[in-house]
């Protein structure tokens, strides 16, 4: 036991930092370490039946990836977005730039619409209904691969179909 945690010691001095700043590319510092704290407890309470097929620093990003991943498509990056655009938008609904944001609805639903059924149907349910690869391939009767590759593929066809909204987009997800 003294040596699982002294393993596991080294383990998270050498992974949090750089966990962490991972995090960061998609949450606050604050939600980035909270993520990577659970992550490694998560390892630490698990550690006996905790089956690591690639190497622990790959199995470690990959991890904090899709728990970032999970958690902003619960919400909370659609509501930070919302916030953030009241906020940016008070006193503004007569400046005609206000439309640009109603343009961008309109474009994004257009580019949605205008996607692969297949495509479209995971996306929205990923996405919108944050049902998990799992779920969908089971809904639609195919592979959790299948899946991914319809998911990755629907948001490469919405990044050029959106192309002129990207810097704005950004700017939007940048606020924190």
């Amino acid at each position: 036991m003294a040596g699982d945690r002294k393993a596991y010691g080294t383990l998270f001095e050498k992974f949090y930092p750089a966990l962490c700043a991972y995090a960061c590319q998609w949450l606050s510092i604050e939600d980035a370490e909270n993520v990577v704290q659970d992550i490694m407890l998560w390892v630490w309470q698990n550690r006996s039946i905790l089956h690591i097929e690639s190497s622990v620093r790959t199995y470690l990003f990959t991890a904090t990836r899709n728990r970032c991943l999970t958690l902003l498509n619960r919400g909370q990056l659609r509501q930070r977005i919302v916030n953030g655009l009241h906020k940016s938008l008070e006193g503004e609904f007569e400046n005609p730039d206000f439309y640009i944001f109603e343009d961008l609805k309109d474009r994004l639903e257009s580019a949605l619409n205008a996607l692969p059924e297949t495509y479209r149907e995971a996306f929205v349910l990923h996405r919108f209904h944050n049902k998990s690869y799992k779920e969908i391939a089971t809904q639609m009767g195919v592979s959790e691969k299948t899946v991914e590759y319809r998911i990755s593929q629907a948001i490469k066809i919405l990044r050029v179909e959106l192309k002129d909204f990207l810097p704005l987009l950004a700017l939007l997800l940048g606020m924190n």
